[in-house]
């Protein structure tokens, strides 16, 4: 930075690239980033199948489900979700998310608050149980099952399809009819 002759800063902008060549976001790639999320979502699946199945895990203690197994499985979902969403980004590597990337990280994050809302009904109210007798009924595991749905739709939405499906430049076709007129 230099000085004018009036004490003010002069700031050189000759080195910035240019306004149209900047990403609306910053660049994005990282094999550790992939490798991260890899890991979280298996870690969220182990708390997932924790949370839905004690059983296969020799933990089984009632036959109903409660509130630390719902507890348990939307923690793990919530888990899948954040790697999941980790995993996308690293794969868009160094360009900027598309607005139907973008579209599908929300919808990431709607479906997981119906999962949770649904699942936790009548912790919160809204279920047809009162709070010391929780009850997960058909009702709050089609909301759920409605919330992991706009999750994978929201995750597909996430995927970089430029990446497998590479745009090639059109070629252009001479006519017939300009090729008889020369």
């Amino acid at each position: 930075m230099t000085i004018d002759n009036n004490n003010s800063p002069i700031i050189d902008l000759s080195d910035h690239r240019d306004a149209k060549s900047v990403p609306s976001q910053p660049l994005r790639y990282s094999r550790r980033r992939i490798r991260s999320g890899l890991l979280l979502t298996f870690l969220g699946l182990f708390v997932f199948l924790l949370g839905t199945r004690p059983s296969v895990f020799l933990l089984d203690r009632s036959p109903v489900i409660g509130f630390v197994q719902i507890a348990a499985f939307l923690l793990g979902l919530g888990i899948i979700c954040i790697g999941a969403y980790i995993n996308m980004l690293g794969l868009w590597k160094d360009t900027p998310m598309s607005i139907a990337a973008e579209i599908g990280m929300r919808m990431v994050a709607t479906g997981l608050v119906i999962s949770v809302v649904a699942g936790m009904a009548d912790v919160f109210g809204l279920g047809s149980h009162p709070l010391p007798k929780l009850f997960f009924g058909p009702l709050q595991a089609l909301g759920v099952q409605i919330g992991e749905l706009v999750i994978g739709l929201g995750i597909l939405l996430m995927i970089p399809f430029h990446r497998i499906f590479p745009m090639q430049p059109k070629r252009k076709i001479k006519s017939k009819i300009s090729e008889i007129d020369s």
